[in-house]
């Protein structure tokens, strides 16, 4: 997982960012979370945000 969210967030480096309040999730972890879900086989965001929240908190500081 370290290894997608670093290619990730080396090929998404120049997105911009838009005026107004800070994100609370990067364009890198939020592409990291929707490439895990697919690469796991979840196909309802339910269960896939439960799993994620259970499992993968540490390594995200905002799950939405």
């Amino acid at each position: 997982m370290t290894a997608l969210y670093v290619q990730i967030d080396d090929d998404w480096a120049g997105i911009a960012r838009l005026p107004g309040r800070p994100p609370k999730l990067s364009h890198s972890e939020l592409l990291c979370l929707a490439v895990m879900q697919a690469m796991l086989g979840f196909h309802c965001e339910a269960r896939w945000l439960r799993h994620a929240r259970r499992h993968y908190r540490h390594l995200f500081p905002f799950i939405p």
